[in-house]
């Protein structure tokens, strides 16, 4: 077989350069200790480990969102803890300030003034802010104060959204509760219905909150219980009017409702009982503020302020229930944002482990082989060498 020199030179060259880009090829998987450096490598893994990488900056995000509501929720509970608190103090000033028969219009008057501050530490807990500068209880509307006014009533500027944050990829948790909800959203009276003593009354009675004693039997409405004599009274609407002796003391009950009335009534004194709606808690305490700064002294008047001071400790209860359950409800969400951290961490540790086994190099086996290259290109190499001196001219005399 005759084999011209121009081959041979071909052949040997495409020989070493093969056995070349194979040495190199391992030398830079290697050097960066992956095995797949270029989609040409292995297109098939490529595409997975794309997938993979995909998978890993997603479950990234998320860890930072969950960081994001957790922190939010944190400042959240935090402001409804200092805000229970608040309120506890409230409770005791109402609770001081209902000692009628011994204290003087003077002694009440820090009482309402210490409310007055109360309030205004309410106030500060509603707009309280996170560290973004976003305030906790605007709702959608981060960027704006959601409650204004100094003095007298305080109102609501956000909305009543809360923003979903995605946490995995099936899940989202609110990072906060709106300001609405919180602060502004609060049971009327004991729930069910609210009573209250009409301002014009001449007599020394009072009604307490009352209370539901057959929830089938109640009918939501507006009822009058209004004295027609100091010891009778009837109720409207009703057909005909429901009336009754008075009893001072004695309940009195209005379609599965009670009611108890105390005191001495006069002719032509009105009651009325209201299905129970919503009353901010900032309204609450203007109103306890307001009858505290007002003088009273006559049976009339101090009838008065026991009626609302009483409703105010039972809008007090209600208003701690609900910042319960609020505080409740966060607890609920940052359990869930565990139990998905938990199950992130889970699936990171599989998404990592599957990409390694697709990209992670193997030394040992690398090595191995990038020294059988070696050796065979050093083979071709000394082939080349010593067939390229072969002539016939080393063989003529």
């Amino acid at each position: 077989m005759r084999l011209s020199t121009q081959g041979f030179y071909t052949g040997s060259l495409a020989a070493m350069q093969l056995q070349s880009a194979a040495l190199a090829k391992l030398q830079n998987q290697v050097a960066t200790g992956l095995k797949i450096n270029s989609p040409a490598d292995d297109p098939i893994a490529a595409v997975h480990i794309i997938e993979l990488e995909r998978a890993q900056n997603e479950s990234a995000q998320f860890a930072k969102n969950s960081t994001l509501v957790q922190n939010r929720l944190n400042l959240e509970e935090d402001a409804l803890a200092s805000a229970a608190t608040t309120l506890m103090r409230v409770r005791e000033l109402i609770v001081r300030a209902s000692n009628i028969g011994t204290l003087a219009d003077a002694d009440r008057r820090p009482s309402a003034t210490e409310l007055a501050s109360r309030k205004a530490e309410l106030q500060d807990l509603a707009n309280r802010q996170d560290g973004n500068g976003e305030y906790l209880f605007a709702g959608f509307s981060t960027q704006t104060k959601p409650f204004t006014g100094s003095t007298g009533t305080v109102a609501y500027a956000g909305d009543q959204g809360s923003r979903l944050i995605q946490v995995s990829p099936t899940q989202r948790v609110a990072d906060s509760h709106s300001g609405f909800d919180v602060f502004m959203n609060i049971p009327e009276g004991n729930g069910m219905f609210a009573t209250a003593a009409t301002s014009t009354n001449a007599g020394s009675a009072s009604i307490n909150v009352g209370t539901i004693v057959d929830r089938g039997a109640w009918v939501p409405g507006a009822y009058t219980v209004t004295f027609t004599t100091p010891t009778t009274w009837e109720i409207t609407p009703s057909t005909p009017p429901a009336t009754g002796t008075y009893v001072s003391g004695s309940p009195i009950d209005i379609n599965g409702a009670r009611i108890e009335i105390t005191g001495e009534p006069a002719a032509g004194d009105t009651f009325t009982i209201r299905q129970s709606g919503a009353e901010s808690i900032f309204d609450t305490l203007d109103g306890i503020i307001g009858v505290l700064n007002q003088p009273a002294g006559s049976p009339a008047q101090n009838a008065q302020l026991k009626t609302v001071l009483e409703s105010s400790l039972q809008q007090m209860d209600q208003a701690a229930d609900h910042f319960l359950s609020i505080r409740a409800q966060v607890g609920a969400r940052l359990s869930m944002l565990e139990a998905a951290d938990d199950a992130r961490a889970s699936r990171d540790l599989d998404v990592a482990s599957s990409l390694s086994e697709l990209r992670d190099l193997d030394y040992a086996q690398a090595i191995t082989k990038m020294n059988q290259r070696l050796v065979g290109l050093q083979a071709a190499q000394m082939s080349y060498m010593q067939i390229s001196q072969l002539s016939l001219f080393n063989y003529m005399k």
